[in-house]
Formats: C-alpha cells, sequence, structure tokens
C-alpha cells in the first residue's frame, strides 16, 4: 500500500513539475515518507528489508524533482485533532487511537523541524477557525503571500 501511495504521489509531482501552473497540495510526497511510512515502520508493519527498499526508491525519485516552493505546516495538538476527527465524523477516523494521533505529531514535528530542507511556514492552528473566520484565513493568506512573493525576509523555518 505504501509503494501505491509513493508511486502516485511521485507521478503527481513529475506532472506538476511539467505545468506552468501553481498547484496547492495537500500532503507532499516527503512526509508520506518521513511521518506515514516511518510511523508503519516503528509499529513493525515493514520489514527492515522492505523499509530499506522503500526509502531506496524514495531517494531515487526525490532526487529528480525540487520541493515545493513552500510547505505549510498546519501544527495542531492532540485535543484539536480529536475534536476536528469527531466534527468530520468519517467512521473510519473514530477508532483512531490517542497514541497513534500522538505518534504522527511527534513524527511530524521532527519531519519540519529536523529533516525538511525546504521552506516552512508553520501556523498553530489550535485557535484558529480558518473555515469560518475570515480573519483567521485572511491572516494565513498574507503570510504565505509575504513569503512566496519576497515582502519579508525568510528564514527557513518559520
Amino acid at each position: 500500500m505504501e509503494v501505491y501511495f509513493l508511486k502516485e504521489r511521485f507521478r503527481h509531482v513529475l506532472e506538476m513539475n511539467k505545468s506552468p501552473r501553481t498547484f496547492i497540495q495537500d500532503r507532499t510526497i516527503y512526509e508520506g515518507v518521513h511521518v506515514f511510512v516511518a510511523n508503519n515502520y516503528k509499529q513493525g508493519h515493514l520489514t527492515d528489508r522492505d523499509y530499506d527498499a522503500y526509502m531506496e526508491l524514495f531517494g531515487l525519485m526525490t532526487d529528480m524533482v525540487r520541493y515545493p516552493d513552500l510547505m505549510i505546516y498546519l501544527r495542531a495538538s492532540i485535543p484539536h485533532l480529536v475534536t476536528n476527527i469527531q466534527k468530520r465524523g468519517r467512521d473510519y477516523e473514530q477508532a483512531i487511537q490517542i497514541d497513534y494521533l500522538k505518534g504522527l505529531n511527534d513524527l511530524y514535528e521532527d519531519f519540519i523541524y529536523n529533516k525538511y530542507p525546504g521552506k516552512v511556514l508553520t501556523i498553530d492552528v489550535d485557535n484558529m477557525d480558518y473555515l469560518h473566520n475570515k480573519q483567521d484565513l485572511t491572516s494565513i493568506i498574507q503570510k504565505i503571500d509575504s513569503l512566496l512573493f519576497g515582502m519579508f525576509p525568510l528564514d527557513n523555518k518559520i
């Protein structure tokens, strides 16, 4: 399953790189590997051999593409994530364990701050409602515009 997701994300990256259009992507090839595959590996769902082969394949693929212009990390606490899951009401999400969410959150933090070399904008969403509050959404858009269009100096991680 993970190889299928990697193949599909890689295909999307290649298509995006060929296009002159601008894209917004929900999940990149990078956190798919460094968060979700890493989590499956930690939980024992991948053997060492399969994980090593997967990571080698990932390395070959990512050598052929460029990093996104900007990655936006919507940082959320576990209680916030649980609230969102309950609001969505998706049956398959309702049984997600707190430990699983914590593991993913920890891996996201490690990925963003220790592994990902591209530009990142971190937005703490615990006290935001960008879906229903126009000011919150406008604030996020302004930060993105300022980072992408050079209005303010950009550290690698904001």
